[in-house]
């Protein structure tokens, strides 16, 4: 288990670097379109080959890629955010408050969270900026993803209200913003954390959803979404393999994201 932890760090710390310095690495822009090259097939020149504008498809994937992870991570963390204020105040407080968040929560949680990220999407304009539509994407994606993190935290914010931690911090003459600082955000970090990291990969997935739609990320900014968009045109799996490389290279960072995961429940 400890060898396929590493092996999780690493690949996304080489994903991250390759995303990181994909002007670097890259052969070409993500727009750059080689007119004479259209769907290419794959060569030195264009590793992954170029699509059917004659884009290169290694450097479409550097930049998507580097759009979903710097961007999935933000929204997580402005949904733990949401999360926190909702579940851990509901949670600390107890009584009424911690009723009507519930409620609002599991109303939340009833609505088909795919096809509410569509309708918020579909309202805003589809001819907005390319810059424009990858803020609104993850924005909304963090704005929309809190209810299942806020309801894991207000139930540990309610352990921690009435167990005798609290009722010791308080004979202490711990009160206030004290005993929220000292004894309730500890507390709550670890599965602050927890929530975190589940919340990347199911962003990331949100976003690969929206994209195949055509709803995520304008062109001609590429983002995972897009790339697995182009494989609606895929004729063969043998023939044309270099178009799977984004689709793989999802699949094992959402796989190495569940790996560290399980790796932190075993250390909670």
């Amino acid at each position: 288990m400890r060898t396929l932890h590493i092996a999780s760090i690493a690949l996304l710390l080489i994903v991250a670097f390759g995303a990181l310095f994909a002007d670097k690495v890259a052969p070409a822009s993500y727009a750059y379109q080689f007119r004479e090259a259209p769907n290419a097939s794959p060569s030195w020149t264009h590793p992954l080959g170029t699509d059917d504008l004659g884009r290169d498809r290694f450097s479409r994937t550097l930049y998507g890629t580097r759009i979903s992870l710097a961007l999935a991570p933000l929204a997580a963390l402005l949904s733990i955010v949401l999360a926190a204020m909702v579940g851990g105040i509901a949670g600390f407080l107890g009584g009424w408050p911690e009723r009507v968040a519930m409620a609002a929560t599991d109303l939340f949680l009833c609505l088909p969270w795919l096809f509410l990220l569509l309708m918020v999407r579909s309202l805003l304009p589809l001819n907005a900026a390319p810059l424009t539509s990858v803020l609104i994407t993850f924005l909304t994606l963090g704005l929309l993803g809190w209810a299942a993190a806020a309801r894991v935290i207000c139930t540990e914010a309610r352990e921690f209200r009435i167990s005798d931690v609290l009722l010791q911090a308080r004979a202490t003459g711990q009160h206030g913003w004290r005993l929220l600082a000292v004894q309730f955000v500890p507390k709550l970090r670890p599965v602050l954390l927890a929530q975190f990291l589940i919340s990347i990969p199911v962003f990331i997935l949100s976003e690969a959803n929206l994209g195949i739609l055509g709803m995520g990320v304008a062109e001609p900014l590429p983002s995972w979404g897009s790339l697995l968009r182009e494989l609606d045109s895929l004729s063969s799996f043998a023939g044309e393999w270099w178009k799977l490389v984004p689709l793989g290279l999802l699949v094992m960072v959402v796989t190495s994201f569940q790996v560290l995961l399980s790796r932190e429940d075993v250390a909670l």
